[in-house]
């Protein structure tokens, strides 16, 4: 029971990660390593949280996008194949279902809960009320996405890891097959809301750059990225050296005219 709970306050902290800026807390390699010291196996965590980083590791928020729930499929997958002395196997199989469906609970308390923390915040925005608005904030995090997770991790470890693959049992396979086209999708569509806001002339060169890197160099995303921040760098000294001529010149200009 102790250990369920201590679970569900994991999952919660890592939902939280935004209480701290952006400190990647949520990343499966943190989080997993955080429930080995629960379960007492910290070099077990460790290597099972490091596993599930890469399956995970395209798990962002990308425009509209949101992906599977990787802080609940982290912590109960690390803490069932380590309770059960299992290893990255049974990790992967128990993590990427119970994220997906995961999910599905965190859009419910964002569609159903959250709002009306949102509709209150709005209230106490009109009335100036500048601590209420952060209040509401607070308390509908914490009420509308924070808590479902907690519970769900705590809830579902207490019950053990047959009880949860029952469940996910019960799921019709078109039900799953479903989830999992989703999943695969939705990036995509985060992609491309992401281009409509940000895509015009001056950039849609980088772009297709970037994608004739991937397709005839086979050059890797990783260092498609490094090349991108070097040619970001350098028009960005390009351009900055053109502004400091262009205000010399001005100044140039005016000494003149006195």
């Amino acid at each position: 029971m102790i250990q369920a709970v201590l679970l569900g306050l994991i999952a919660m902290l890592g939902n939280a990660e935004y209480l701290f800026g952006t400190s990647l807390l949520s990343r499966p390699i943190v989080m997993g390593a955080l429930t080995g010291i629960i379960m007492g196996d910290i070099p077990t965590g460790v290597m099972l949280g490091a596993t599930l980083e890469l399956a995970f590791m395209g798990a962002f928020s990308i425009g509209a996008s949101i992906p599977p729930e990787m802080i609940s499929g982290t912590v109960l997958g690390t803490a069932f194949a380590i309770a059960n002395g299992s290893g990255a196997e049974t990790a992967l199989t128990l993590a990427l279902p119970i994220a997906s469906l995961v999910l599905v609970f965190k859009n419910l308390g964002m569609v159903f809960i959250l709002p009306s923390f949102v509709h209150k915040a709005d209230k106490y925005a009109e009335e100036g009320n500048l601590k209420g608005v952060a209040r509401m904030h607070l308390l509908g995090g914490f009420f509308g996405v924070n808590l479902i997770i907690g519970l769900i991790v705590a809830i579902s470890f207490y019950c053990g890891s047959p009880a949860v693959e029952a469940f996910l049992g019960i799921i019709p396979q078109w039900v799953q097959r479903g989830l999992e086209l989703a999943m695969g999708l939705l990036p995509a569509i985060g992609f491309g809301l992401l281009m409509q806001m940000i895509m015009n002339k001056e950039v849609a060169c980088f772009f297709f750059l970037g994608y004739m890197l991937s397709v005839y160099l086979n050059i890797p995303v990783t260092g498609i990225a490094i090349f991108g921040g070097i040619i970001a760098i350098v028009l960005t000294q390009l351009r900055g050296r053109n502004t400091l001529a262009m205000a010399t010149e001005v100044g140039v200009d005016e000494d003149d005219d006195f």
